[in-house]
């Protein structure tokens, strides 16, 4: 498949809808209709060579994927609009995790999704959400959104403040269930409760901590001292694990990471993990395998 068509495939078949609000000069307030327009504006850095071992890979945060709008900052950590590396499609059902950075005032205009779960993990500022069900919310640090797009919805997200920064973690999950009636699930949690522990945000249960999703997927967020170590085990044979750390240098089955690296594990029962530093971190558990 070449580059275009695999951009057209990627972006219009897989829940993924370039719009002019989006990703032009950015909106502010205003979403515009959804129109599906060819990829502009992404610069990026050339594709780099991912270390891949014989069960783990490790992503360099400078080997990110890098967008700069202006307005609209991002690191693409795997394979999105016109970052494209054939080594860094996914991992697993996890095929996106972006690192935004959104001006004050500004945002992403009213576009579709389908058959994709997103998760919104806000790290500073404030970002306001409404959506084609009728959701109008805004969610802070410590709050934890999910949507399953299923059989489509439209949706904005606008950085509600005209003087700060908004920075958040924009995730998608493929589902275990296409076509699912459309929803939405926003948590707020503690966030002391992640302090030299690793506290559930996301599970597949809706009577689990966190929020849930169509995915035999778990999230945890921790945020660690310098030299506190902790096991994570496995919650599913044959699923595996990946780390993106936030902040500070944390080992992770004896691999050194630091800020903003990513490391996924798979055919392993257990992660030993030690901060090096004190450091945050999540931890994203997902099956291997694509249905």
């Amino acid at each position: 498949m070449d580059r275009k068509d695999f951009l057209k495939k990627g972006l219009l078949g897989t829940g993924m809808l370039v719009t002019a609000s989006a990703l032009g000069n950015g909106t502010a307030k205003e979403s515009e209709a959804a129109k599906a327009i060819e990829p502009i504006g992404f610069n990026h850095i050339p594709n780099t060579n991912s270390t891949i071992m014989a069960n783990t890979v490790l992503h360099k945060a400078d080997t990110r994927g890098h967008a700069n709008h202006g307005w609209l900052d991002s690191h693409h950590s795997f394979s999105f609009a016109n970052y494209y590396n054939p080594e860094r499609m996914h991992f697993g059902v996890l095929r996106v995790l972006n690192d935004d950075r959104v001006d004050p005032g500004m945002g992403f205009g009213k576009h579709p999704h389908d058959n994709m779960e997103i998760i919104s993990i806000p790290l500073e500022g404030d970002l306001e959400h409404k959506d084609s069900m009728g959701n109008t919310t805004v969610i802070r640090k410590g709050d934890v959104q999910a949507m399953s797009a299923g059989t489509g919805i439209f949706h904005s997200e606008y950085n509600k403040n005209t003087d700060k920064l908004t920075k958040f973690l924009q995730i998608w999950i493929f589902p275990n269930k296409k076509n699912v009636t459309p929803r939405y699930d926003q948590i707020t949690l503690d966030i002391k409760d992640r302090h030299n522990k690793l506290q559930q945000i996301l599970s597949p249960n809706p009577d689990d901590a966190g929020v849930w999703i169509h995915q035999d997927a778990w999230f945890h967020l921790a945020d660690f001292d310098k030299d506190f170590t902790a096991d994570y085990k496995i919650k599913k044979q044959g699923n595996g694990v990946y780390a993106f750390i936030l902040s500070g240098d944390v080992e992770i089955n004896g691999t050194a990471l630091n800020t903003r690296d990513g490391l996924g594990i798979w055919d392993v029962d257990s992660l030993h993990i030690k901060a090096t530093t004190d450091a945050e971190f999540l931890l994203m558990e997902v099956p291997m395998t694509v249905n």
